[in-house]
């Protein structure tokens, strides 16, 4: 018999076939259908896959009665509740690094289309206005990149931001050993150094509105954010307040506190580009045996 596996987060069909070739599975992606997926089968469901975003709390922990295994798609897993799980010794995973190469390759492009000013060249060229009656863009090369979150996805950035002749600093909770990157002891040093803040760092409580109006200060009135981790790092009334009030340059966000809903309180903003949670975002390739 296969082992019951419950999925909390949508998957395309092809997907979930595939899947379903090794496990029997319930797919539920809503909250309607996740509340009635454990009711009718929390005795038998061995087996949850969700993402950081989702989760799974600790009230449907208990009522999962043969639960052995938790895993999250991607690298976040704010809002599982580990120790629930570690109580009843139920394996953990989740996929740290797994998608690292693409979320830097996004991260790289929103930056670039940041300092670029690529929405509003592309708008301006839709609309017929041709190039000398647009203001200059700056360059990106020899900007210094400050990266929120030195790991997997800061790596792969680094290595990116290398080709661009761009010092790099960092500030992780600790310096990395072995690093050749400046470790700053805290986001408001990291800020006020460098030119462009990328952020990369886990969601939580620990970390929530960690990117603040006080770092967009140090930040400064030509300084770049990208975040590419978790909406809730950044503050979004801050951000609002600082690139209407032209504290900072521009930003682009992959990721907000509102999502899936976009951020209306930013949408007017032509300082601002943003994409739909879509830096993890790529082809599965799937092996054939």
């Amino acid at each position: 018999m296969k082992p019951h596996l419950l999925i909390l987060n949508p998957l395309s069909e092809a997907s979930l076939a595939r899947i379903a070739e090794r496990y029997q599975v319930t797919h539920a992606a809503s909250a309607a259908a996740r509340e009635a997926a454990i009711a009718e089968h929390g005795a038998s469901i061995q087996a949850v896959l969700t993402i950081g975003t989702i989760g799974l709390t600790g009230e449907e922990i208990a009522r999962l009665q043969n639960l052995s295994f938790v895993g999250t798609l991607g690298v976040g897993y704010e809002k599982v509740d580990i120790d629930a799980a570690r109580a009843r010794g139920i394996a953990l995973s989740n996929g740290a690094g797994s998608n690292a190469v693409c979320v830097a390759d996004h991260a790289m492009a929103l930056l670039l289309a940041a300092i670029r000013d690529v929405r509003r060249l592309d708008n301006a060229c839709r609309a017929g206005i041709w190039r000398d009656a647009l203001p200059m863009t700056e360059g990106v090369s020899g900007k210094r990149l400050g990266i929120l979150g030195l790991g997997a996805i800061g790596e792969q950035l680094a290595r990116r931001a290398a080709a661009f002749d761009m010092p790099v600093g960092y500030h992780n909770r600790s310096p990395k050993a072995g690093s050749p990157h400046q470790y700053f002891a805290s986001v408001r040093q990291l800020a006020d150094w460098c030119d462009c803040l990328v952020v990369a760092i886990p969601g939580g409580a620990a970390t929530h509105h960690l990117v603040n109006a006080e770092v967009f200060d140090a930040l400064g009135p030509q300084g770049y954010l990208v975040n590419v981790a978790r909406g809730s790092v950044v503050d979004t009334a801050a951000l609002g307040s600082a690139l209407r009030d032209k504290r900072i340059r521009a930003a682009a966000l992959d990721v907000y506190e509102s999502e899936p809903l976009p951020p209306t309180e930013l949408l007017d903003l032509d300082n601002l580009t943003i994409t739909p949670t879509w830096a993890a975002t790529r082809p599965r390739r799937w092996n054939s045996h």
